[in-house]
């Protein structure tokens, strides 16, 4: 999600945690990216009570809050239809969950809407910034008195957002230690010493802390559950990943040119482009030995490159891997893993697949695993854009 004009990368995530004794979360974060208007839509509801009802609750909000925003409904409306339209629980008698939504234009312009859910914190400079926040109390007759709370700025590189439910703000309510719930400001103070460590800290690393602390609060035992969000509008982490030389050989050194000239972290996934690139610029070429994948070939050294593997056996299982690959998925040392973990690492992605025949990769006898390499790269690149919502751009050559 790279935001052109002003060259930020939105890192977005949130970390939940499951009421103790419930198999399902009862908080319900979803996002989406409006490609042909350039918006990047976040939601993050808590259902009534926990488990499946809450759940189903907070996933009705959340999908007619995401969707209401992408049509550009007003606030007021979109409130009270999401209130009329919640099934009415049979004990209690109300229909009921919160909702903070996040609409970032490519521009920078982002807007905040709150219903209960407690207030946000939006970054500045790591300090606490106040966006210019309005309260706009709902018209109808039904609802009226309700109050949603909104602001709209121009955000910034380096600015965050930090939201969350009720399970952060009240963890450890009733201990010793925190009678009365962490509270906000509370977990406030906690966001600005870690950001005083870590100034730069991913969006993924800061809401596992942030769960993780409020967990702790409750002996590892969430009394609530628990969703903690950041958006961090950064600098894009660029990678390159090359594999296959190019068509056409008097294009071998353009190709080399290439390489050298990104700005970023860069990989080359085959030996014959590795000696290539290596040849064309007179860098140094080391092949490896040993491998820590018994099913792949060793990983080698290119001077200036980050990372240098075999070609269509390692695309082919970073492929299954990222198939796979789900947020308690761990990742080893092999020739793959470290693919992956660079391509997770990175936000705008360019890939450079050069499309001169291997003849070794057409033999019949070779198993059917063993894909064309254009194949095997665009499984990656679909992977990539829909499953992680990383930038991609692919060049062929």
């Amino acid at each position: 999600m790279h935001l052109p004009e002003q060259n930020i990368y939105l890192d977005i995530f949130c970390e939940q945690r499951d009421h103790v004794g419930e198999a399902i979360c009862g908080d319900v974060f979803l996002s989406r990216r409006v490609r042909e208007e350039g918006r990047t839509i976040v939601v993050l509801s808590d259902g009534m009570g926990s488990g499946i009802k809450a759940n189903v609750l907070a996933s009705l909000t959340a999908s007619m809050a995401i969707n209401f925003t992408i049509e550009h409904r007003e606030v007021r409306k979109t409130a009270e239809i999401i209130m009329d339209t919640l099934p009415v629980c049979s004990i209690r008698k109300i229909s009921y969950s919160t909702f903070t939504i996040v609409d970032m234009e490519d521009n920078g312009q982002t807007t905040i809407v709150e219903y209960d859910n407690p207030s946000c914190l939006v970054l500045r400079n790591n300090r606490e910034f106040d966006p210019g926040w309005e309260n706009l109390e709902l018209e109808s007759d039904q609802h009226k008195g309700k109050v949603i709370r909104t602001c709209s700025y121009l955000a910034q590189k380096e600015d965050r957002i930090v939201f969350w439910t009720d399970g952060i703000i009240q963890s450890g309510m009733g201990t010793r230690s925190f009678p009365f719930g962490w509270g906000r400001e509370g977990a406030v103070e906690y966001v600005m010493k870690v950001l005083g460590n870590e100034p730069f800290i991913s969006a993924a690393k800061m809401s596992r802390k942030i769960a993780n602390m409020a967990a702790l609060h409750d002996g590892e035992s969430p009394k609530d559950d628990t969703s903690c969000g950041v958006i961090y509008f950064r600098e894009p982490r660029k990678l390159l990943l090359v594999s296959g030389p190019p068509f056409d050989e008097r294009h071998d050194l353009d190709f080399a040119l290439k390489v050298q000239r990104f700005n970023g972290k860069k990989i080359i996934a085959g030996g014959t482009t590795a000696e290539l690139v290596a040849r064309e610029l007179a860098l140094k070429f080391d092949a490896g030995m040993e491998s820590s994948d018994p099913e792949l070939p060793p990983v080698s050294y290119v001077e200036g490159i980050h990372l240098v593997t075999e070609g269509i056996l390692t695309l082919g299982k970073v492929a299954r891997i990222l198939e796979h690959y789900h947020r308690d998925t761990r990742l080893g040392n092999g020739p793959a893993d470290q693919i992956i973990r660079m391509l997770l690492e990175s936000d705008r992605i360019h890939v450079l697949n050069g499309t001169r025949i291997n003849v070794a990769h057409q033999d019949p006898n070779l198993p059917v695993e063993l894909e064309i390499r254009r194949t095997v790269i665009k499984r990656i690149v679909h992977l990539l854009e829909e499953k992680f919502l990383k930038e991609i751009d692919l060049e062929y050559m």
